[in-house]
Order: structure tokens, then sequence, then C-alpha cells
């Protein structure tokens, strides 16, 4: 498929099937698989032969799933997880431990934000926060000795923040560490952050990958082409022998294409057990499908619908990177000129009480903590998600508490903007 476009990627690429086979990717349902000889099994546990012995590290229609979405990234190898933040976990943890630091973009979902600087901390693992606009000189200066990763989301959630994904790269690079980026809001229909430097992509794929808020799920695709015997020291967990597989050293058996999926396989899968379920993986493909005809639609109606909030006068300031005032609108215009994706934050004026009005008022959007769907949905931080936080706490978070995160759907915008329209004059 390397020589189609990601239009037909999105519906063709990672299963192709044989002469009588099913079209459809097939579900299966199975935890188990059957061998003849305990010869043939015990060569999957030695990683001399690829298949599968139990659904929990490894199955069939996951891997036809993992495969599409490693084809629409221009990756060499990927993996399902069971959730975005499992994604991220995994690619982080697979490569860090006990005693490691990460560098970190400090505009990144909060869910994330906390796995790393609090759950990860309980693990030994430190981290530096960055601002995703600090300089070269200030994002040096955040790498110590035991760094052993960079990560950042393409377009944070919910700051919509847009990532300098060559500028992140060239620092992570320069200090001999891959880069993990986040790329959930774009999808690879918008941006391929592999061919701007990145090392690593995660996904949650309940967001636009699946699209129809039917099934919760993650992703981890690895570029293939991070050196890591070039920095052995510094990961021992891929460059010298593991114990628990009888000496293999990762990257010398599977080289740079497929080193980090198959340790991640290999070692978490199999002792975190975070597998996305084959019905998930089947339903995913569907939204993959039609993926490339979507996120034109969900960009044109957050466009549409931004445009009309950054003139309103109950507006106090509007994030969206296709507005020309935006402060990301360059780099945006560099990394995502197909434009983003459909959520747009906006301040109200008036703080939290114009925002529980507002969203009292809305009949269309509904009131969701999700995001990314084909449905129009909406979040009003302070009244829900940071509802233990007092205004000021919200304000010094930089989350106010009149903001609002709307994700536009697939509905017509005029019909989204007449709800956002008519809640507003309920003010």
């Amino acid at each position: 498929m390397k020589n189609y476009t990601i239009n037909t990627k999105c519906v063709q690429a990672g299963y192709r099937p044989g002469n009588g086979e099913p079209r459809q990717v097939p579900i299966v349902q199975s935890t188990t698989f059957k061998y003849d000889t305990s010869e043939d099994m015990g060569k999957l546990f030695d990683l001399e032969a690829s298949g599968y012995f139990y659904t929990r590290l490894q199955n069939p229609t996951n891997d036809y799933v993992a495969a599409k979405i490693a084809e629409l990234e221009g990756g060499t190898a990927a993996m399902l997880t069971s959730s975005g933040q499992a994604a991220n976990f995994f690619a982080l943890f697979n490569i860090c431990e006990c005693g490691s630091h990460i560098v970190a973009s400090s505009s990144i979902y909060g869910g994330t934000f906390n796995l790393i600087a609090v759950t990860m901390a309980k693990m030994g693992i430190e981290v530096t926060f960055v601002s995703p606009t600090a300089s070269e000189d200030e994002l040096n200066a955040a790498f110590k000795d035991n760094t052993r990763a960079v990560f950042g989301e393409t377009i944070a959630n919910p700051a919509l923040t847009v990532l300098d994904i060559e500028k992140f790269a060239k620092a992570a690079h320069a200090h001999g560490v891959p880069l993990i980026v986040d790329n959930t809001f774009p999808t690879p229909v918008n941006c391929r952050p592999i061919e701007w430097g990145a090392d690593i992509v995660t996904h949650s794929t309940t967001k636009y990958m699946d699209g129809h808020g039917a099934a919760v799920g993650g992703v981890i695709v690895d570029s293939g082409k991070f050196d890591w015997m070039a920095h052995a020291d510094k990961f021992p967990g891929l460059c010298t022998p593991d114990d628990s597989y009888h000496g293999i050293t990762y990257a010398e058996k599977f080289g740079k294409e497929g080193a980090f999926i198959t340790k991640a396989t290999a070692q978490l899968m199999r002792d975190f057990g975070s597998i996305q379920s084959p019905q998930n993986a089947f339903i995913l493909n569907l939204g993959l499908e039609s993926l490339h005809v979507r996120m034109p639609r969900h960009v044109e109606n957050g466009q549409a619908l931004a445009e009309f909030l950054v003139k309103h006068p109950k507006i106090e300031k509007v994030s969206y990177s296709g507005l020309k005032s935006d402060p990301y609108y360059e780099l945006a215009q560099k990394y995502l000129p197909n434009g983003g994706c459909g959520v747009v934050s906006f301040e109200l004026k008036g703080g939290r009480a114009a925002a529980e009005k507002f969203m009292k008022a809305l009949k269309l959007c509904a009131i969701e903590t999700h995001v990314a769907d084909a449905r129009s949905c909406c979040l009003n931080p302070a009244t829900s998600t940071h509802r233990q936080m007092t205004d000021e706490q919200l304000e010094a978070a930089g989350i106010p508490a009149g903001l609002i995160r709307l994700s536009c759907g697939l509905e017509d915008k005029k019909d989204i903007i007449a709800d956002v329209e008519a809640a507003l004059a309920e003010i």
C-alpha cells in the first residue's frame, strides 16, 4: 500500500484478504490458540516464530488494525492498547525505569499530566515540564543525564496549543533520546509527526479514529528510525539481554524497525495486560475507513464556529489554531496546513455563572466528558472535570471558570452555530 494515498490507506491498509477469505477484518473472539506440538508453541514463547498463543498479548484482529494505523502514520510497527492512557504509559515505560527522567510539554491532557507527574513519580520516574513555546536554550536546559524521553501533544487537549515538533525533536535527538508525540486530535490525516522528526506516535483511538463514541482504545506507532544501539547505555531494556526471554537483545534481534513494539508487547502487554478487545478493534477499523472523509468536515465546522465566536461580544477569548489571531496560527500553517481538528476552546465573559447558564441552554451540543465524536459535545471543566478547584486555582492552572471546550461533530455548521448563539443569548 506504500504507493497509495492516505485516503485509500484508511479504507484498505492493514488487512488484505486472500482467496475466499472474509472481505471485512475478521473478529477473532478467542482468548487462546491451539497448536499441534509443544515445540511449536515454545517457538512463540522464545520469540523465534510469529503467531498467537494468548490474546492478553496479541490477537490477529488487533494486529490487522494496528498495521493499518502504522501505515497511516508512516511507521514500521504498531500495537493497540486498551485506552489512550495505556498507550502513553506503555510508550514511556517501555524505555523508562526507576531513576529515569522525562522532559514533557506542560500543555498536555490533564490525565496524561497526572500520569507522568504523579503516578510515574511513584515509580521513581521524574519529569521536568517545559512550556510548548520554550526557546531552544530553555528546552535544552531541561535535560539531565538520566533523561530518557521527550513527550508532547500535536494539539493539546483542551488548551489547543500546537507543538513545534521539529524543535522538540531536535532537542531530543541532540540528547540521544526519542520524541514521543500524542497525535490524537489531528490524526494522521491532518498531521504525520514522524515526517517532522517524531520517533514514537500515540493516539487515543477512542477519539476521531473511532469517531462514534463506541469503543475505548489506544495505539502506539514506532517510526522505526530511532537508533537504540547508538545510545545503548540509555536504553538497557532494549539493548541488553532480556533474561525473561532467554537472553534476547531486542534492538539486535528485531532492529530499529521492530525492537520497540516487540519489547512493549513481550514485556509490558504480557505483564500489564492492557489489551484492546478484538471487538473494539473491529469497531475502530470501521471508524478508520471513513477517517479521511470525516476529518475535513470536523475542521470545517470547527473553523466556522471559531470565526463566529471570535466576533461575539460575550466571548473573552477563543483558542483555535485556524484563526489568524491565534498565537499558534503560524505553527499550524506549517504542521497542519489542512486544518487541525474540530475542537474549539473559548472563555465566556462572566466566568462560572455565565458558563452554567450557557451549558444549560444548549440543545444540539450534548454535555459529555467525551470529545472528537461524530456528534457535537461540550464541556465546562469548572463544573465537571475540575469541579473540586476554586476559581483562583482554575485560573492558576490556565483553565478559567468560564472556559468551554466544544467539539464540533459532523452536523451542519449552521445548526451548531445556531445552538451556540441561542445559548449565548441566555447569559
